[in-house]
């Protein structure tokens, strides 16, 4: 059988040779005379899985490396009989640790404390419900939006978007891109969405660029009506729009899901799905390569410190948010480059903490977000 996947699939290479022959290439050069032929596509977002690229190929199993699948025509697939697979939660930890790196880097920064704010979850999957998690243990009050969920499960749990908008002092997307529906999210945030947000209420925006209407964005904080915005995604990408970042308190490359834990839990599920479909004889894969942190265990002398203090302390050790942000400022177009080559970066769990002087209560935060703590 072939196999074409995308040369920056992590782990990937070598796994599947022994049963396959495996053609690899940048997601944007992937095209249909390299498809024709092929039994399956392995994939991340830059390919785009539609009719002009997948018909009369001969692919069968498309897997995407990635939680978004937007980029893949659902309908065509179903209609053509192609299998397809995303990785869902594949980095919702990861997610995690970059909203606590930003909350707690924003709130450093403009000294206040997180303590009794809220924040509005919109998009309560995964990634949200561990975006849940963190507020609770930062002491942050939350008030989450997920309609489909709440017409699922009832409203009890969930409050409208107006809702979010009027009473939240930060809002968080955690939602993915759909163009048309009744659950369209396209330019969800515009004009009139921004207006309704509390004065100063920050913005974080983690999903997709094309939920924010770029414009509007940078009208709502350029009249300061938005305390400042934290921006992981881009309206047509890799195409920034500079003023926006030079408006962000925070830039990155679409990076937020990106740490190394995450990209071996998207690879293992999208290769154990391509294992079952075709019937291959290897079962419950995950890389044994996983490089292993610096640092993996440090010291923070709690002595005199907030409980959020050693949480920031923490936090930052395991990733500095600050390197990505300068190195997308410095160099945007460099936006790919970045993404592609984005280095090792290990999620808490992976991370053993020797804390001296702090409170049982800030143990349990710490191992609350995955530490350990000795």
């Amino acid at each position: 059988m072939k196999i074409v996947a995308d040369d920056k699939i992590p782990f990937l290479k070598g796994v599947l040779e022994p049963y396959a022959e495996v053609v690899y290439l940048p997601g944007k050069e992937i095209n249909k005379k390299i498809l024709t032929g092929a039994d399956a596509l392995l994939t991340r977002t830059r390919t785009k899985c539609t009719e002009s690229l997948l018909k009369d190929t001969g692919v069968r199993f498309i897997g995407t490396a990635t939680i978004g699948f937007d980029h893949i025509d659902l309908q065509y697939c179903e209609k053509n009989k192609i299998f397809w697979t995303n990785a869902p939660g594949c980095n919702s930890t990861s997610v995690q640790q970059y909203m606590a790196a930003a909350l707690l880097k924003m709130a450093s920064e403009f000294r206040v404390s997180l303590k009794n704010k809220t924040i509005g979850i919109i998009g309560v999957g995964n990634v949200g419900y561990k975006v849940e998690k963190l507020a609770g243990i930062l002491g942050i009050n939350v008030l989450l939006n997920d309609p489909p969920r709440a017409r699922k499960e009832g409203e009890k749990n969930f409050v409208s978007l107006g809702a979010i908008l009027y009473e939240s002092d930060i809002v968080s997307l955690h939602v993915p891109l759909n163009v048309v529906g009744e659950d369209k999210t396209y330019h969800l945030f515009n004009e009139k969405s921004f207006k309704k947000m509390k004065k100063g209420a920050w913005f974080f925006n983690t999903s997709r660029g094309e939920v924010t209407e770029t414009a509007c964005l940078k009208k709502a904080l350029a009249s300061g009506k938005l305390g400042g915005a934290v921006i992981d995604v881009w309206e047509n990408e890799p195409d920034l729009d500079l003023d926006l970042m030079a408006k962000t308190f925070l830039a990155t490359p679409h990076i937020a899901g990106y740490s190394t834990d995450g990209k071996a839990n998207g690879t293992s599920i999208v290769v154990n799905s391509l294992c079952k479909f075709f019937d291959l004889p290897l079962k419950n894969w995950y890389p044994k390569n996983v490089q292993a942190p610096e640092k993996a265990v440090f010291s923070i002398d709690g002595i005199g410190k907030t409980d959020e203090d050693i949480l920031r302390e923490a936090v930052l050790h395991t990733y500095n948010i600050d390197e990505d942000n300068i190195n997308l400022r410095f160099s945007p177009s460099d936006f790919e480059k970045q993404r592609g080559d984005y280095r090792t970066r290990r999620e808490f769990q992976a991370f053993t903490i020797k804390l001296n002087g702090g409170t049982k209560k800030v143990c349990k935060m710490l191992e609350g977000l995955g530490f350990k703590v000795v």
